[in-house]
């Protein structure tokens, strides 16, 4: 029998939410998976930006794009979340935990405040979301939670007391969900970035002496550019992943292979 590899990456038909969709890479995922069949629901913390974005989507792909405003990091701000998409869609395939934030200061100077904002935006909100949509998925016997952590939920760097560990906790929040849900079809998986050039990094790549840090760092000696994970973000939401679950795929041009 000869395969047919390009179908293993389509998902006509299927809905995907994306949080923090209207903008950087929550964007860039939006449309590849609009370009690959999905209909998206964009959730912004602003409907107004949401609305920019499905706009602009819908202009692009022909596919269906829905905005939401939500707070999903609070229980009842991450089910209305899947509750209006279950109204507007009556299923949900592919959850895309994308929203989060970054503080950087040193440790003596880290607040209580920022640390919360940072571990409510990265860890609690993942957390949520995955809870609200579990038993839709679970009755589905099918669905996709990828979970946006990054290189640093693995390597350190100084200042960033706060992001490096809530990234580390979404990857260990990824592997103990893939093991939970894995009796009902349902994969669990963490896409784990490094230095991407979008508007969240503009502050080091202004800065030359830490921009030059960043690049001695980077096998390929270059950020990555924000379409360059469509692929795998598309690989993960796709039937070309259906054997891999728990798992966190790092996208850093060689950073943590040092």
């Amino acid at each position: 029998m000869i395969m047919n590899v390009q179908r293993l990456f389509q998902i006509d038909g299927q809905v995907a939410v994306i949080t923090g969709g209207a903008g950087g890479l929550g964007f860039i995922m939006a449309q590849t998976l609009a370009g690959a069949g999905a209909a998206v629901a964009l959730t912004s913390r602003t409907l107004a930006r949401a609305e920019e974005a499905a706009v602009g989507l819908r202009n692009e792909t022909g596919a269906e794009a829905f905005a939401l405003e939500a707070d999903i990091a609070s229980a009842s701000g991450a089910a209305a979340m899947v509750d209006a998409v279950m109204e507007r869609f009556g299923r949900i395939d592919i959850l895309i935990n994308n929203a989060g934030m970054n503080i950087r200061k040193p440790i003596e100077e880290y607040d209580e405040a920022s640390w919360d904002l940072v571990m409510n935006a990265n860890l609690k909100s993942p957390y949520l979301c995955a809870r609200a949509v579990t038993p839709i998925m679970k009755e589905q016997k099918h669905g996709r939670i990828i979970n946006i952590a990054s290189m640093l939920g693995s390597v350190g760097l100084p200042e960033r007391s706060a992001y490096c560990a809530s990234k580390g906790g979404v990857i260990q929040l990824t592997k103990v969900l893939a093991l939970e849900l894995a009796p009902w079809n349902v994969t669990v998986n963490a896409l784990c970035p490094g230095p991407i050039a979008t508007e969240l990094n503009t502050v080091v790549m202004t800065n030359p002496e830490a921009n030059r840090f960043f690049v001695d760092q980077i096998a390929l000696g270059r950020w990555g550019r924000p379409e360059e994970i469509a692929g795998p973000i598309l690989y993960l939401a796709s039937e070309a992943s259906s054997f891999m679950t728990g798992a966190a795929l790092t996208v850093d041009g060689g950073w943590t292979a040092k």
